[in-house]
C-alpha cells in the first residue's frame, strides 16, 4: 500500500484549486496580493490534499517578526511624530518594534509591504487607496485604521475614531456661539492633487455642521481647496476676502490656520476682532504665533495605545477588536473671541 503512495505536489494543489502554481506559491509565502476567492480555493485545496511540506507549514503559521509598520501621509508633521512616538513606547513594552513609512500609493508599494511579513500594519492616510488597504487585509495581515475618512466599506480591519468629524463640527458650533456667521474652511494643499471630499471626516464635519447651524445648504462653496502650494492657498484666500464677507476661518490643521492668519493680517484685518481663526491638532505651533491659535486637541496618547492594543489582539489572539472612539476638545487661545 505504501508503494502506491503519491506525494502531493504544488502542481496538484494548483489543479485542485483551478489556479496556476504561481498563485499557489503566492498564497503559501504570503508575499503577493491574491484575490480573496482564489486564496480561499488554494487554502481549501491545501487542506483537502493534506499538503504539508515544511515551507507551507511555516507560511500557514505565519512568520513572527515582532515588527509593525505605521503608514502615514505626512511623516514630518508634529502630529504624526507624536503619534508614532507614543505607539513606539507601547509597542516596545510588548516586545514589538515599529517603523514609520510614508505612503506610496502604488501596487508595487503594497506588494513590498506584503512581502516583508510585518506582524501588523497601522494606517493613517487620507490618500491611500481603499483597494490597497483591502489587499493588505486579504493578505491576512492584521490592519488597524485611523478613521480620517469613511471606512465603512473596509471589512476585516480594526478602526480607531480619533474624533475628527465631531471635532470639525465642534469648531463650527463654537464659532457660531461667539457670533460668527460667515465661516470658511481651508483645505489641505497638495502638489499631487489630493484634496478633500465628503468622505474626509474633517471636511464632512464642517459641511454638515454648517448646514445644521442654518448657515448654508451647501457649505462646499465656503471651502478654499484645490491649491498646489502654500502660496496658492494665500492667493486664493486673499482673493476670497476681497469679494466675500468672512468673520471666521477654520484651518484643516494648525499650519493652515497659521497661513490663514498671516494672510488676513497682511490684508489689514485684526485677529480675532475682525476675523477669528481656528486650527486643528493643537500642535506647539499654536503657541508660537501672535495671537496664539485656538485649536482642536486630539487624544493622541490614548489613540496610540488603542492602536497597539488592537494589533496585539489581532496578532496574538486572532480576534477582531471592536472599534473605539476618542472625543476631541477645543483649546481656547487668543485667535478667537
Amino acid at each position: 500500500m505504501s508503494g502506491n503512495y503519491k506525494q502531493v505536489t504544488r502542481k496538484d494543489v494548483a489543479q485542485e484549486a483551478g489556479v496556476s502554481e504561481t498563485v499557489v506559491s503566492y498564497v503559501m509565502n504570503n508575499n503577493r496580493y491574491v484575490d480573496k476567492e482564489k486564496r480561499a480555493r488554494v487554502q481549501a485545496a491545501i487542506q483537502k490534499l493534506n499538503y504539508r511540506p515544511n515551507t507551507i507549514a511555516r507560511a500557514l503559521k505565519g512568520k513572527n517578526t515582532n515588527h509593525i509598520v505605521f503608514i502615514a501621509d505626512q511623516i514630518m508633521t508634529e502630529h504624526f511624530s507624536q503619534l508614532v512616538s507614543e505607539m513606539d513606547k507601547e509597542a516596545y513594552d510588548l516586545g514589538y518594534m515599529i517603523s514609520l513609512c510614508a505612503n506610496r500609493n502604488t501596487q508595487a508599494f503594497v506588494n513590498e509591504i506584503i512581502s516583508r511579513h510585518f506582524d501588523g500594519i497601522i494606517i493613517s492616510s487620507i490618500s491611500f487607496s481603499k483597494q490597497y488597504i483591502q489587499q493588505l487585509v486579504e493578505a491576512n495581515i492584521p490592519v488597524v485604521l485611523f478613521v480620517n475618512r469613511n471606512y465603512d466599506d473596509i471589512q476585516g480591519a480594526g478602526k480607531i475614531d480619533s474624533g475628527l468629524y465631531d471635532g470639525a463640527r465642534h469648531c463650527v458650533q463654537y464659532l457660531v456661539g461667539t457670533g460668527c456667521r460667515h465661516l470658511i474652511y481651508i483645505d489641505r494643499f497638495s502638489a499631487n492633487g489630493h484634496f478633500s471630499d465628503m468622505s474626509d471626516m474633517r471636511y464632512r464635519g464642517f459641511v454638515e455642521q454648517m448646514r445644521d447651524s442654518g448657515l448654508s445648504d451647501d457649505a462646499r462653496r465656503y471651502v478654499i481647496t484645490g491649491c498646489a502650494s502654500q502660496q496658492e492657498v494665500m492667493q486664493k484666500l486673499g482673493e476670497y476676502l476681497q469679494g466675500h464677507p468672512v468673520d471666521a476661518i477654520i484651518g484643516r490643521n494648525d499650519k493652515l490656520a497659521c497661513i490663514a492668519m498671516q494672510t488676513v493680517q497682511r490684508a489689514g484685518y485684526c485677529v480675532p476682532d475682525d476675523i477669528a481663526v481656528m486650527g486643528f491638532d493643537d500642535s506647539t505651533l499654536c503657541q508660537y504665533v501672535t495671537p496664539t491659535i485656538t485649536s482642536v486637541q486630539i487624544q493622541r496618547e490614548q489613540a496610540a495605545r488603542a492602536a497597539i492594543a488592537m494589533l496585539q489582539k489581532m496578532i496574538e489572539k486572532h480576534e477582531m477588536p471592536e472599534p473605539v472612539a476618542f472625543p476631541t476638545r477645543i483649546i481656547r487661545r487668543g485667535s478667537t473671541r
